[in-house]
């Protein structure tokens, strides 16, 4: 009896879904208490003020505290944009329904 090993980074399993290698860059911030890296500084900071409170210092809590502003800020753009993508498409319908159904 033989046993089949492959290797991570072989073709056929960079062709099955859901099974790629992880893509940590060297250069990707790293958040300095659990070495989890991150795609930029913001995520970092907010992963490291939710996660890591009391071990910052008041630079790093400063940091968090612009990055949870900014964030903030996204959502609120992010749902007025969608309201108003809603109320939109809720009163496009209701127009063509007036024109078809007359």
């Amino acid at each position: 009896m033989s046993v089949e090993t492959t290797t991570p980074d072989s073709d056929a399993d960079a062709a099955t879904p859901g099974t790629e290698p992880a893509d940590d860059p060297d250069d990707a911030p790293r958040c300095p208490h659990c070495g989890d890296p991150f795609p930029t500084e913001r995520l970092r900071d907010l992963h490291r003020g939710l996660n890591h409170y009391e071990d910052l210092d008041d630079s790093e809590r400063d940091a968090y505290a612009a990055a949870y502003r900014s964030e903030s800020e996204d959502l609120q753009s992010f749902r007025l944009r969608a309201l108003a993508a809603l109320v939109l498409l809720y009163f496009g319908f209701l127009m063509t329904y007036a024109v078809v159904a007359v």
